[in-house]
């Protein structure tokens, strides 16, 4: 069996939408759309939950462009592609432009990096390469699997290592390579900023939080201030946006108002929904913001998700990517995605990593009372990009957030 695998990690250390082309809005909605229905099967897990589904997608997209027939008709239709094969690297392209855009005197650091590892001497198709390059800016680098693969295993585990300043380590556990592997592409992203306006530490203080497991006490951070911020009256749902330095990405919380009242949120929650709610926040209200620091690390193997999800052709026998290489037939074997997050006073730090495995078969607004924004009980959030409307992680505090 020969396998393919492709690692994404991202990182996030704490610190509007620009115009775009159709092909990158429909990327970016379809994007978003694949990021609900994806934790709509994560939130089935007990406790805490974080990923990210831009890393996912990416890596994802990836894969697609050396899929062909009905393993490509399937993948488009669970991950929300444009079915035009053209508009979506355009897509995807100008997403990746955009991302890594905008004034480089920016107040947050923002960098990405790809590539491709494959077994030397395989015959990758040319077309394949050349896409990789031009659209994902991955380039080849050789390595022998057959020869020793827990020698490639630490090399590529070291290049992600790097890429993520060591946020993500070991991603690729022992065993995951095997001498039958093919190819494995990796892409880094690395983000850095702190919040706009940071929380005073001496306003942190312990307190009770209300999770899924009992009361715990943990460190809730307090700050008066203006935010843009939305009372959902009919879904009994607070929503504020807590931005980064720049005001470009934010943290969006998603707070029920009752202590129980987070699974009825996630149960209902849908993709136009959220659109809704966001484009509604009000652009300044007075907020006394309470929020916990938290921090948690959490893996997943999204291959029988995805299966669930409508991808079942592309991780069997009759999976068609010969639009890699001709000289194998591959399926996928197993996602693995890997991701870190840490909240606190300064910002937030994040990091998530996704490998994909294949395997050959045989404005100023009038005063309005104080809002108190409490997340003392468990709570749903977003990090997202304004300049695209691009999810880059979403996750869950159930408990004290560890």
């Amino acid at each position: 069996m020969f396998r393919f695998l492709i690692l994404i990690p991202w990182i996030v250390v704490a610190t509007g939408a620009g115009p775009q082309g159709a092909s990158v809005n429909d990327v970016i909605r379809g994007n978003n759309q694949f990021a609900l229905d994806l934790y709509g099967k994560a939130r089935a897990r007990s406790g805490n939950v974080f990923f990210s589904p831009y890393s996912v997608s990416t890596a994802l997209a990836l894969t697609y462009s050396g899929a062909n027939g009905e393993t490509a008709s399937e993948m488009a239709a669970t991950l929300h592609f444009p079915t035009d094969r053209a508009a979506l690297e355009a897509g995807f392209a100008g997403l990746i432009d955009q991302t890594l855009g905008g004034d480089p005197k920016k107040p947050y650091q923002l960098d990405t990096a790809n590539a491709l590892w494959g077994q030397s001497g395989l015959d990758y198709r040319a077309d394949f390469l050349e896409r990789s390059s031009s659209l994902y800016k991955a380039t080849l680098h050789p390595l022998d699997f057959l020869a020793n693969p827990d020698a490639a295993r630490r090399t590529i585990n070291d290049w992600v290592e790097q890429r993520t300043h060591e946020k993500i380590k070991n991603l690729l556990a022992p065993g995951t390579i095997q001498r039958e592997t093919d190819l494995i592409l990796t892409n880094a992203i690395y983000f850095k900023a702190a919040w706009m306006k940071p929380f005073a530490k001496s306003a942190t203080t312990d307190q009770d939080f209300l999770g899924s497991t009992g009361k715990v006490t943990v460190p809730l951070m307090n700050k008066l201030g203006q935010f843009s911020y939305l009372d959902v009256e009919s879904d009994h749902l607070q929503i504020l946006d807590l931005p980064y330095s720049g005001g470009a990405i934010s943290m969006s919380i998603l707070l029920p108002k009752a202590m129980d009242g987070l699974g009825p949120l996630e149960s209902t929650l849908t993709a136009r929904k959220l659109e809704d709610w966001l484009s509604r926040l009000e652009a300044s209200r007075q907020v006394n913001l309470t929020l916990p620091r938290f921090q948690m690390e959490q893996s997943f193997e999204l291959g029988t998700t995805l299966k669930e999800l409508g991808m079942s052709r592309a991780f069997g026998p009759q999976a068609d990517f010969s639009g890699i290489t001709t000289s194998r037939h591959l399926h996928l074997s197993n996602v693995i995605h890997k991701a870190f997050i840490d909240v606190n006073e300064e910002g937030s730090e994040a990091a998530a990593a996704t490998a994909i495995i294949m395997g050959r078969t045989a404005v100023m607004v009038p005063q309005k009372p104080v809002v108190n924004f409490r997340a003392d009980h468990p709570f749903l959030f977003l990090i997202r990009d304004h300049r695209s409307g691009s999810i880059l992680f979403i996750g869950r505090v159930t408990d004290s957030g560890k």
